[in-house]
């Protein structure tokens, strides 16, 4: 276990077991930060001397005071604010309408020191989320045509015909040149201080991409992670100039191609249950792939009957796309466990339906794994998360949950990213919350994916709204 997962641990076990078995600083502050006294936790961490903190415990309090400040900056909207931007669609929105939406969770709020306030994107995904309200929405605004789906819809009927005419697409790897940069914030740090900046790098990640060449960087002072390191980054230092942003840049090249396995289930030999595969890739990782009763009540309910792995899968994919329509996240360190998250909630984005497939997917005894990076397709450039399935006899085979089932008569169009996925891919990451090269010191801003970027300095780390990232893509071949 590495240390990001033993300091979740941790602290999720402090969180569950007895209060009189806590410490008492650390006691106080869960409790304050249960009720949503963050202002009262904030006193007491404030007025803790680091010496006087057992190296078991500082950890918890750090992750405890980086996360009061995360949720309010995640839920920095007022009910006032909220309500001005629902009044265009509800202009006679009543007390027991709102508070309706907030119990079904369908517009997302907490209590924050004795006030309501709401997540950022809540109304945004209000209608993405509840259907009555989309409805409502498009009546006011028109339907709106979704040019990815339509995109992808396009190109992957032609990556199933050219596999159905015998063409191996592996061997069809697009060629892309990135030109990726981190810009901190001007005088977030004192002058002459150094930053310390992790940039998602590409993989070498068979059998899909490859052929990663650096190109170039804006200072001499770097150090590319090896292959072997699954969270794969470029590091930089660069020493802070007053009155100045700190920049950090560089470019490479990858190879990228789709893949794409039409199943047939006959296909699919038994899992060697004894083999570390198997064992490694249908095993928990709490605290975010957890076997729970939900988790093993819903996954029992849904492949009861099925035998097949590959048929297993399918009926998890199908339930995931069909009932948890995607919208706008929290931040992942805020969230405790991102599937049961998902589960009560019933709504994420593409990491977040991706973790609650593997959770399922490894409570049925099928192994998989994580795959994160970009998406890049035309029009469409962002952050995105997938998995890759293991089949006996076929393989790691792509799965991408978020992309989902596609709007197609044509049962293999539909089905594509149930065991493909297209070439507009940027693959940093081959498992979640794995350790950078070299280490970091303080807790990330992102703990479980990476594919913006980790700064940090002697000070600690530096958070997402203390900087900026951009992405300029070029497609070579």
């Amino acid at each position: 276990m590495n240390r990001i997962n033993q300091i979740f641990a941790l602290l999720f076990f402090i969180i569950s077991i007895g209060c009189e078995q806590k410490p008492d600083p650390l006691q106080a502050v869960q409790q304050h930060f249960e009720q949503g006294n963050f202002a009262e936790a904030s006193i007491i961490i404030d007025a803790l001397k680091p010496e006087d903190l057992p190296d078991s415990i500082a950890p918890c309090i750090e992750i405890l005071k980086a996360n009061m400040e995360r949720i309010q900056f995640d839920f920095s909207k007022t009910e006032p604010e909220i309500r001005a931007e629902l009044a265009p669609f509800y202009p006679e929105l009543t007390e027991e309408q709102l508070r309706s939406r907030e119990k079904s969770k369908s517009l997302e709020m907490r209590m924050i020191n004795g006030e309501r306030r709401y997540f950022k994107y809540a109304v945004r995904n209000l209608f993405r989320i509840d259907k009555t309200a989309g409805k409502i929405r498009d009546e006011k605004l028109g339907t709106q045509v979704d040019s990815l789906e339509l995109f992808c819809l396009e190109h992957t009927e032609k990556l199933i015909q050219q596999t159905e005419n015998g063409k191996n697409l592996l061997e069809q790897a697009a060629k892309f040149r990135i030109d990726y940069s981190i810009i901190l914030n001007t005088d977030e740090v004192p002058a002459g201080e150094i930053v310390k900046c992790w940039m998602p790098f590409p993989r070498e990640s068979a059998p899909r991409q490859k052929n990663v060449q650096f190109v170039s960087a804006n200072t001499e002072n770097y150090q590319i992670a090896d292959n072997n390191n699954l969270q794969r980054s470029i590091y930089f230092e660069k020493t802070a100039v007053s009155g100045q942003p700190t920049v950090f840049e560089f470019s490479a090249t990858f190879e990228i191609a789709p893949q794409y396995t039409p199943i047939e289930p006959a296909q699919i030999k038994p899992y060697d249950t004894s083999a570390a595969l198997y064992r490694e890739f249908t095993a928990e990782r709490p605290p975010h792939l957890v076997f729970s009763e939900p988790i093993n009540t819903l996954t029992d309910s849904l492949t009861n009957g099925l035998s097949n792995p590959y048929e297993k899968a399918k009926a998890i994919f199908y339930w995931i796309d069909q009932h948890v329509p995607w919208a706008s996240a929290l931040e992942y360190s805020i969230i405790e466990c991102i599937p049961k998250y998902v589960l009560e909630n019933r709504h994420g984005d593409c990491g977040m339906k991706t973790l609650l497939f593997m959770s399922m997917a490894r409570t049925a005894g099928i192994p998989c794994k994580w795959q994160s990076g970009w998406m890049l397709h035309p029009g469409e450039i962002n952050l995105h998360d997938w998995c890759e399935v293991y089949y006996e006899g076929i393989g790691w085979v792509p799965v991408d949950q978020s992309f989902g089932l596609q709007n197609s008569d044509n049962q293999k169009t539909k089905e594509f990213y149930l065991s493909g996925i297209d070439e507009y891919r940027w693959i940093v990451n081959d498992d979640f919350s794995s350790s950078f090269e070299p280490l970091k010191k303080y807790y990330r801003s992102e703990p479980i994916d990476f594919q913006r970027g980790e700064l940090e300095w002697k000070g600690g780390n530096l958070y997402f709204n203390q900087w900026d990232y951009q992405l300029k893509l070029t497609r070579i071949k």
